[in-house]
């Protein structure tokens, strides 16, 4: 399949509910899922010695839409290397960006799908809280952590889990710009020992009926981080 038939496949999963997105990643050897509902992540060591953690969420904004109000059938359709939903939000955030882990998950790194991103990071904080093994495997056994999240073309975002040095280096090494140092989203929780980074994934207009996702926008960080994440010897960030 092309790396756009990945996906529209990704984007056109029920907005309503995560299942499909954890039910397909379960399906790689070692997949690790735990919880159930919000407080749930599916995790998969990397094979590689030198590693770097790939985070999407799982969950879209319109969940809650479609929990509590008359919603209409996904209608998704591109136009012009554009992608709308022409019956309200796209769920690009985050399905662009677990679209993306999966076209990445034979580089050996490690993969992280959380749930609840959108309701407060809930399961990004019951890993933290309740998984103890899981929580000291990402922040002791890997580089960095660079989570697939970001609205834009070519935005990172540390927020306030990156260090001067980390953000030279994310800066040097992929082009992208970071904009300021507001919001949160899963790294901020998930990195307690090591830096992150959020990427941006070519949407747009997020959390809005008029969302819209640009493919060469959702292509260049794919390709990016072909390149970048291909690097034998990737450089070891800690947080403190």
């Amino acid at each position: 399949m092309k790396d756009t038939d990945i996906l529209m496949e990704f984007l056109k999963m029920p907005l309503e509910s995560s299942d499909e997105v954890f039910n397909k990643f379960a399906k790689i050897p070692g997949a690790i899922r735990r919880g159930s509902e919000l407080e749930q992540f599916l995790f998969i060591k990397g094979k590689r010695d030198n590693r770097v953690l790939l985070v999407a969420h799982a969950d879209t904004y319109w969940d809650s839409y479609y929990l509590s109000a008359e919603s209409k059938p996904q209608k998704i359709y591109r136009y012009n290397g554009v992608v709308k939903n022409k019956n309200g939000g796209l769920g690009a955030d985050d399905r662009a960006g677990c679209a993306m882990i999966w076209l990445l998950k034979e580089m050996g790194h490690s993969i992280l799908i959380t749930n609840g991103e959108e309701y407060g990071r809930i399961g990004s904080h019951w890993l933290m809280n309740e998984n103890p093994d899981i929580a000291d495997e990402i922040n002791l056994n890997h580089q960095f952590i660079v989570q697939l999240d970001r609205k834009n073309d070519k935005d990172f975002k540390c927020y306030s889990v990156g260090t001067d040095e980390f953000r030279t280096y994310v800066k040097n090494t992929t082009g992208y710009l970071e904009p300021d140092l507001l919001s949160y989203t899963d790294i901020v929780t998930l990195c307690r020992d090591v830096c992150g980074v959020n990427l941006s994934v070519g949407y747009h207009n997020q959390h809005t009926e008029d969302e819209y996702l640009v493919i060469k926008e959702w292509e260049n960080t794919l390709n990016m981080c072909h390149r970048w994440l291909s690097e034998s010897e990737l450089p070891h960030f800690g947080l403190k």
